[in-house]
């Protein structure tokens, strides 16, 4: 009679996964392979039947030249140059509506939306797609999907390049850290209870959400432990935040169940930068909702400069 599979937590290790002798190569090599492609920037206006802020349908070239698409949302009333946000989403949820989250252009910043790829709609995730092979891996194309997604927001003649921040919740707050890592010269990074962080964490804490995915292949697949540990590797939020620049933000609910608050504790103990870890008594994944996002917002003015004039008439 054979035993139980092992732990999740047992097969990638106990600790915190440690950053890969080439990450830096590594990513290096697939922003190179992206940025030969134009960014090629398209937006259209859409019809939402706001008054106070102008929606445009954009896409533009990431991984590998795909069109990556996107809600770009600004201020009607400017006259120069925004502070700006590039704002990623949870697991699954893609772009959203049109008028959706409207928070920060009515604060008077741009805010590009990305739709990551393949999600949105009623799909899942797909964090166990190319799990295998860090060079084939789902999120190698979407972090560098979301680093053009920086190069394209500062591209524009309503952005303010030097003031442009990274911002996301669960997979999006994962996201805004990876960016952190690979895009220099943002004003700040944003990462509200964040997936694909410190994954032997997830996987031995998580009452549900994306970590059971994982775990469950690992319990069927145990000897697949190391490749799967080594591909996370490069996109986990504490290798990212090993080489973050930029002041970060991170916030947790101490009972979320599915970003148990453990692991946005490790971001913020690896994070190279400066670095404020809020958490939250009481709170789930939604890590202060709105209280959280009225902190996060007080950090934007303080690193855009209000003072200094936000562009608006």
């Amino acid at each position: 009679m054979s035993g139980s599979p092992a732990s999740p937590a047992a097969l990638l290790g106990a600790g915190l996964l440690p950053t890969p002798d080439d990450y830096e190569e590594y990513w290096a090599s697939a922003l190179d392979d992206a940025r030969r492609h134009p960014l090629a920037i398209r937006r259209e206006a859409v019809d939402t039947g706001l008054t106070a802020v102008d929606v445009f349908d954009v896409s533009f070239a990431g991984a590998d030249g795909r069109r990556v698409s996107g809600w770009l949302r600004l201020p009607r009333h400017r006259t120069g140059p925004l502070p700006a946000v590039v704002h990623f989403n949870g697991y699954g949820a893609g772009r959203l509506d049109p008028i959706d989250d409207l928070t920060w252009p009515v604060a008077g910043f741009a805010q590009l939306v990305m739709n990551t790829h393949a999600q949105g709609g009623g799909s899942t995730g797909h964090l166990l797609d190319g799990i295998e092979d860090p060079y084939l891996f789902y999120y190698r194309g979407v972090f560098v999907d979301a680093a053009r997604a920086v190069d394209a927001l500062r591209s524009l003649d309503e952005v303010d390049a030097d003031r442009v921040a990274a911002i996301g919740n669960s997979q999006g707050g994962g996201i805004a850290l990876g960016v952190g890592a690979l895009q220099p010269g943002l004003a700040a990074v944003l990462a509200q209870a964040p997936f694909l962080t410190a994954a032997p964490l997830g996987l031995r804490l998580a009452a549900n959400g994306p970590w059971l995915e994982l775990r469950t292949y690992l319990e069927q697949h145990p000897d697949r432990a190391d490749t799967v540990a080594r591909t996370l590797a490069y996109v986990d939020g504490v290798t990212s935040a090993r080489h973050a620049t930029a002041p970060g933000w991170i916030s947790d609910g101490l009972v979320d169940g599915i970003c148990p608050p453990e692991t946005a504790r490790a971001a913020a103990e690896a994070y190279a930068g400066q670095v404020t870890l809020r958490e939250w008594p009481g709170a789930g994944h939604e890590a202060g909702a709105t209280a959280d996002r009225r902190g996060a917002l007080a950090v934007l003015r303080e690193r855009f400069g209000v003072g200094a004039g936000l562009g608006l008439g």
